[in-house]
This record gives structure tokens, C-alpha cells and sequence, in this order.
């Protein structure tokens, strides 16, 4: 093997040692859409079932050692579910990874959860936030990671600014109540389900929210929250030099919040935010950054879908690792925008999928995945396990 194609291996397999990514529970549940749902028999139909699935993936993968939960829809007993969930964690060897708390599904949420005019309500979600917290700290869960569906459809309907109030207060006594060891990940989304404006709309609203929270909360981007064209590895670039950048939920997306799998429509977008990542690491910048996969699978398999995220995450990380950072910082500096482009691209174009291979096949693991999981016959027998409580699902998670 020559020199080159040795560093290049060495390289690849620095990168992949270093990289994991959190899978979530209700990616393997039965989810649908507001016009309806076509349920899987292989779908999950309890924590147990999601547990099986998560530990499957990772020992295909071995690259996703952590499970994000919901908690309404994992631990909807709240702290007395804990117990279930620690069992689950040591019959499977998958930890509990980031705690989404639910503040989008009650009724009483129509106007708001942090945000509602009413007090009572506000209370209510506050209550709901630092239970899940203690939730956090039972299962030894560093992230809290939070979206709020607040907002109005209608101009004059909502006042603006006492949200923003509301919610600056709500968030910094959730982060007083969390561990030393833990975090908030504060999610932004521009539109939907609220239509006219949403509290928290954009990475700049999210980065305002999280200082006045606290030292321990951050941003966290959501590849889907974003208006169509909208420049996110510049917005990536921002928050990682201004020190707020916490985590990532991805997926990909056509139009809008799509939750399609990763890569499917602009690998290249990912890849671009990647590279951004490593430069900063490569700049001396200390980075800790959450990576999640938060997508729905509708259509797709939910296990085949889950292996094809991970898998081209995996793939898209190592080519954003292997650009020549030393030669591309002289061509920028030099103006040399051709060639800058054509060493930057060339890495994109780069076919990694050998060297993950030779790293899977190093570490004990399947080289392909996703043929390792069709030769299993797992969907296959988790589908006649299943089917017949799947033929009766019709909760969202």
C-alpha cells in the first residue's frame, strides 16, 4: 500500500472512531402525516420494541450507542417509567441519549405551551419541563433538547414581545434546575405549525433565548428548520465561532420540515456543514456537539431507513474529514477560487465507501449495513411478532 493511500486509511479510521450519532425512539414507532398513517408491522409498538431496534442498529453500525427519548410518548408515567428504561438500557447495552420533553400534544396547548397567555398553562408546561429534567438526571442524560410549537397564525392575534418575556423566564428556571452536567438545546423552526410567526424562529431568536437561559443552554439546528435556499453551514459557521452551537437534529428536506433521510436530496448541503465542523476542530475552536438524527419514516422501512441515515452520515463525515485544510486555507488566501473549489469538491466526489468498509470490517462489524440487516432476516421476523398489534396502532408514537 502506498504512503498516501496509508495516511488516507489512517485518516478515515481517526475520523470514524470519532463519530457517533443518536438515533430516536419514534423513528421506529408507526408515525403518519395530518392526512393519515400507513402503519408497518415491524414498527415499534413499545419501549421494549424501540430498545430492540436501537440496540440492532448498533450493532450493525456501532456507531449509535444512544437512543433519544420522548417523553410523553416513552415515559408517559414520568419518573416512575425510569426504572423500565435503566432495565431496558442494561438488557440491550443502548444508553438513554437526549430528553425531549412535549409541548406540543396537549389540548390544552392550542394557543401555547411557555408561551400561552394564560398563566396556569405556562405553569403547566414549566412543571412538564423540569420534570423531564429530573427525568435527565435519573436516567444519567446529559441533553435536554427542546422544541416548542408556539405561535400565532393571525396578525394582532398574539403580543409578541410578552412571549418573549414568558419565555425568557421559562427557560432560565429550567436551566437553574439542571444538573452540572447538563444541558439545553434550544431548537428553532420558522413556520408550521404556526404560520404567522413562531417564537422561536430562527438561529438568532434560539442563540438570544439560550444566553439569557444560561451557560448551559445552546442552539440546537434542525437540518429541516429552514426556509427553502437558506445558507446553513453559514449559519453553522456562526454559531460555532460565537461558542452556542449544541447539537444537531438531522434529516434532509425538499421543501420544508420533509424529515426525509439524510442525504437523500442534498448530500452536499451536509457535507458542506461537516466540513465547517472540521475546520473549526482543525482551528483549535473546543467543540461539543450532539449529533442526532430526528426523522420520520413514513414510507421507507423504519430499520432500513434508520442503517441508510447513519450509514450516509457516516460516509459524509469522513469526506468532509479528508479536504486538505493546510492547502485549502493558501488557496483562499491566495484568492485561487478554481482551484480552491475543485480541491474542496473533489473531496465530496471522493468514494469513501471502501474505507468505511475497511472500518467496519476492522472494528468486528457488518461492511455493509444495510445488506448485513436484510441477510438477518430481523424486519422480517419483528414483522410477524408485530404485525397483528400494529394491524390495531393508531397513536402517533
Amino acid at each position: 500500500m502506498a504512503n498516501s493511500e496509508t495516511a488516507q486509511l489512517d485518516l478515515a479510521f481517526k475520523a470514524l472512531d470519532a463519530f457517533h450519532i443518536e438515533i430516536p425512539s419514534w423513528g421506529f414507532a408507526n408515525t403518519g402525516t395530518r392526512f393519515g398513517k400507513f402503519t408497518q408491522a415491524a414498527a415499534a409498538t413499545s419501549i421494549e420494541e424501540k430498545f430492540a431496534d436501537a440496540a440492532e442498529v448498533n450493532r450493525l453500525t456501532g456507531v449509535t450507542p444512544t437512543m433519544a427519548l420522548h417523553v410523553l410518548w416513552d415515559l408517559p408515567n414520568g419518573l416512575k417509567d425510569v426504572p423500565v428504561v435503566k432495565e431496558l438500557e442494561q438488557r440491550f447495552g443502548i444508553r438513554s441519549g437526549s430528553i425531549n420533553p412535549n409541548l406540543f400534544q396537549d389540548q390544552e396547548y392550542k394557543y401555547g405551551s411557555l408561551c400561552n397567555p394564560s398563566a396556569a398553562i405556562r405553569e403547566h408546561a414549566l412543571g412538564h419541563m423540569l420534570d423531564s429534567i429530573e427525568i435527565g438526571k435519573a436516567l444519567g442524560s446529559r441533553d435536554i433538547s427542546l422544541w416548542m410549537a408556539d405561535g400565532s397564525n393571525y396578525p394582532g392575534t398574539q403580543s409578541i414581545r410578552k412571549r418573549i418575556g414568558w419565555l425568557e423566564e421559562a427557560l432560565r428556571t429550567s436551566h437553574d434546575h439542571l444538573a452540572l452536567n447538563q444541558r439545553l438545546l434550544v431548537e428553532y423552526k420558522p413556520f408550521e405549525p404556526a404560520f404567522y410567526h413562531t417564537d422561536i424562529a430562527d438561529w438568532g431568536m434560539s442563540s438570544h433565548f439560550a444566553r439569557h437561559a444560561g451557560p448551559q443552554a445552546c442552539v440546537l439546528v434542525d437540518t429541516g428548520h429552514h426556509y427553502t435556499s437558506q445558507n446553513i453551514e453559514q449559519i453553522v459557521a456562526w454559531l460555532l465561532h460565537t461558542g452556542i452551537l449544541g447539537g444537531f437534529h438531522f434529516n434532509d428536506r425538499r421543501y420544508a420540515d420533509d424529515d426525509l433521510t439524510l442525504g437523500s436530496i442534498d448530500p452536499y448541503q451536509i457535507f458542506r456543514i461537516f466540513s465547517e465542523i472540521h475546520t473549526a476542530a482543525s482551528d483549535g475552536l473546543e467543540l461539543d456537539i450532539a449529533y442526532m438524527i430526528d426523522q420520520s419514516h413514513n414510507l421507507k422501512g423504519k430499520m432500513e431507513a434508520t442503517i441508510q441515515t447513519v450509514v450516509t452520515a457516516q460516509e459524509l463525515y469522513l469526506k468532509a474529514a479528508l479536504v486538505d485544510r493546510e492547502k485549502l486555507a493558501v488557496l483562499q488566501e491566495s484568492c485561487d477560487l478554481v482551484s480552491a473549489e475543485e480541491l474542496y469538491r473533489g473531496a465530496f466526489w471522493t468514494d469513501v465507501r471502501p474505507l468505511a468498509a475497511a472500518w467496519r470490517t476492522a472494528r468486528g462489524l457488518a461492511a455493509d449495513p444495510l445488506a448485513a440487516l436484510r441477510a438477518s432476516g430481523y424486519v422480517e421476523r419483528t414483522g410477524q411478532e408485530r404485525g397483528s398489534r400494529n394491524s390495531a396502532v393508531s397513536s402517533y408514537a
